[in-house]
């Protein structure tokens, strides 16, 4: 996900876009990375979800895997595009 803004601020306006996403929380935060857990609304499965921001690039690096299965149904793909583009309504 590419950002127009600091690295700082994308950091944040990132950090309070993953405050108000259902069933997410955030389980570790640095400076450079932030690795959140979503719990699926039915079932309760566990999705992980990585943010790295370099310091060299105006970009977010995103990884996001389900713990179990093979599938998630294109859930994690929703979830990522609602905070893409939640970030660029924000102008991130």
């Amino acid at each position: 996900m590419a950002y127009t803004s600091s690295r700082e601020e994308a950091r944040e306006l990132l950090t309070k876009v993953l405050g108000v996403v259902p069933r997410t929380e955030i389980a570790t935060q640095q400076e450079n990375y932030i690795r959140v857990k979503s719990t699926s609304r039915i079932m309760g499965f566990v999705d992980d979800t990585e943010f790295y921001l370099p310091e060299d690039e105006p970009v977010i690096h995103v990884r996001a895997a389900a713990r179990l299965g093979e599938s998630d149904l294109g859930v994690n793909r929703r979830r990522l595009e609602q905070i893409r583009f939640a970030l660029q309504d924000l102008g991130a």
